[in-house]
């Protein structure tokens, strides 16, 4: 059996939607990123370049180099090639790998990036939950907690924990360039509807968002608590929250994943319900890579 390798167009959509289906739980960001703007890269927000390896007119393997300098990976088959095919296409140099462990390890090589120095490497946990089964913490249950919707008010606050988020839990340093992309990013989730604040009495305590998502399913990130409020069950409350919030609108999925050695992570999420389905991993270069 011959395999092809080809960079896609728009006309392949249908073709990638059926492949990811396939791969549904480690897909979320190549799933999302294609109902919300496409295949055609125009080098905006949530844009990248896609390549697959076909057999028998059939994708068994994909990549997309996206707009912000990350490979996203979905190529159990054939992913040097086609890993190799999209970087070559999209004009970019590489920021960063995102994908099941073991097919980020294999790219890594795959890009000669072995010995590149990375700010951050996390071999990853993917968890998922029907939300159905979904745990309600009884902090938030009973109403001693409120989750909603973050508000225009609340993005300063935001923009700040996010600031932290990438410092502590990504390797970022602190600085112009760090705060200029978190309060991009969290303007963009919260005008999306997609970022949740937790709180009491008006004092926020906690913040979650999806950092993807379909109609049927969301993938949550960026939860954190900032460190004088951490312990008590705000970050369960606060995933919990935005995750009835989405069930309610029809949503019946999530997924998301975490640091092996994240143990306060793992017990949050175990507490709601989730169940560990798979590997996942994220590696960012100290320094974009030319291959």
């Amino acid at each position: 059996m011959s395999t092809r390798v080809r960079a896609l167009s728009a006309a392949d959509a249908p073709a990638v939607e059926a492949f990811l289906r396939e791969h549904a739980d480690s897909s979320l960001f190549l799933r999302s990123n294609l109902a919300a703007v496409g295949i055609v890269d125009r080098g905006e927000l949530y844009h990248g370049t896609w390549a697959a390896a076909f057999e028998d007119g059939r994708i068994v393997a994909l990549a997309a180099h996206a707009w912000n300098g990350n490979v996203v990976l979905q190529a159990p088959v054939a992913l040097p090639a086609v890993v190799r095919e999209a970087v070559a296409r999209s004009n970019r140099s590489v920021g960063g790998l995102v994908g099941p462990w073991a097919q980020l390890v294999a790219a890594r090589s795959a890009l000669r990036l072995d010995g590149a120095a990375a700010t951050f490497c996390s071999r990853d946990d993917l968890f998922a939950l029907p939300l159905e089964a979904l745990v309600v913490p009884p902090a938030l249950a009973e109403g001693r907690v409120q989750c909603r919707s973050t508000r225009d008010a609340d993005l300063e606050l935001a923009a700040e924990w996010r600031v932290g988020y990438r410092v502590e839990l990504l390797g970022a340093t602190d600085g112009p360039v760090l705060r200029r992309d978190a309060r991009e990013e969290v303007t963009v989730l919260h005008a999306a509807r997609a970022s949740w604040m937790l709180e009491h009495d008006g004092l926020p305590l906690a913040y979650s968002a999806f950092n993807a998502r379909l109609p049927d399913v969301v993938q949550v990130g960026g939860v954190w608590t900032p460190r004088a409020l951490r312990s008590r069950g705000y970050a369960r409350a606060v995933v919990a929250g935005s995750l009835l919030a989405a069930h309610a609108a029809g949503v019946g999925r999530a997924v998301l994943f975490t640091g092996e050695d994240n143990r306060a992570a793992r017990r949050a999420y175990l507490a709601l319900g989730f169940t560990r389905v798979g590997d996942y991993g994220l590696v960012l270069f100290a320094q974009a890579a030319t291959t």
